[in-house]
């Protein structure tokens, strides 16, 4: 079941809660968020009259509970279908959205709409992933936020480095780091792609060493003006450096060190499910609501606002 940005628009909060349930539990039904016990039913007016529409129990322990249980929307006074809003808004915009611009479209105060976007960002975060990159892997490093430009450690106050690795034609892996070294630029190849891989970075000396753990490593010397060098190219992954980068410096005009990791995530999500549409790619967003809390407390601590 899919739903495009002009019928989410004109959703209720109960039709919001309905198509919620339908894409979280299926033909199959409500599950417990408590025990994962699938033998619910739902409480009607009659048995208790100032029950709210969307509640079941669990037959097991008899614990009451809804669709938000459980999920980034839990606790929130917020409607489902402005929830729902933002996440198809965040899904298929390229660059992303700002929380500012979230707060006008939904009409919301500006900090629920900050935390309704970190949220969605939890929900974003894909799960440890057992299969690792192998064919052609394209391996880059950038420094990202700050007001000064520069090269690596040069004019980088306030930047943050981080690493991305792409299978051409595949998915990306993306973190924030501390440092540019290359025991931390190694450890997260190492990590993440397959020995049977063959690299290609530009001519950073750490990735040095690299072919000989992997089948190959082949280098373009950007130094030098070279950009392809036979079937050598980092163009994919600076490819997606370059929305990351357009979505700091033109949507968020600030990301704090802290929340860096969180916005790295969301480009990473759009990237690994580029090739599906926008409704679907908010459903799988939806689908991944489930176990992951964030409260305002954890956001808040020893970090200012982004756009």
């Amino acid at each position: 079941m899919t739903a495009d940005f002009l019928a989410i628009s004109k959703f209720t909060p109960d039709q919001a809660r309905e198509y919620l349930e339908c894409i979280r539990w299926g033909k199959n039904g409500a599950v417990c968020p408590h025990c994962g016990c699938t033998i619910t039913y739902k409480i009607t007016s009659k048995e208790c009259s100032s029950t709210r529409k969307g509640v079941y129990k669990c037959k097991k322990y008899r614990k009451q509970f809804t669709v938000t249980v459980g999920t980034i929307m839990e606790g929130a006074h917020i409607p489902l279908n402005k929830w729902l809003m933002a996440i198809y808004l965040m899904c298929a915009s390229k660059k992303s959205m700002s929380a500012h611009q979230v707060h006008r479209m939904l009409k919301v105060t500006y900090k629920t709409a900050w935390f309704m976007c970190h949220r969605i960002r939890e929900a974003m975060l894909q799960e440890p992933l057992s299969s690792l990159l192998s064919g052609n892997v394209e391996v880059d490093e950038a420094y990202v936020g700050g007001k000064h430009k520069g090269k690596r450690g040069r004019g980088a106050e306030g930047k943050t480095p981080v690493v991305a690795l792409v299978e051409r034609g595949g998915e990306l892996r993306a973190k924030k780091i501390k440092r540019l070294t290359s025991k931390t630029l190694k450890e997260e190849i190492y990590k993440h792609v397959n020995r049977s891989a063959h690299i290609h970075t530009d001519e950073f000396r750490s990735y040095r060493g690299l072919d000989k753990v992997y089948a190959s490593h082949q280098t373009v010397q950007h130094g030098c003006g070279q950009y392809v060098n036979g079937n050598c190219y980092t163009n994919t992954v600076e490819g997606w450096f370059s929305l990351l980068k357009r979505g700091v410096n033109g949507t968020f005009h600030h990301v704090s060190e802290k929340h860096l990791d969180r916005y790295v995530d969301e480009f990473v999500f759009r990237y690994n499910n580029r090739k599906i549409n926008d409704s679907e790619r908010a459903i799988v967003a939806i689908k991944q609501v489930g176990g992951k809390r964030l409260t305002y407390e954890v956001l808040k601590s020893n970090a200012t606002m982004d756009t």
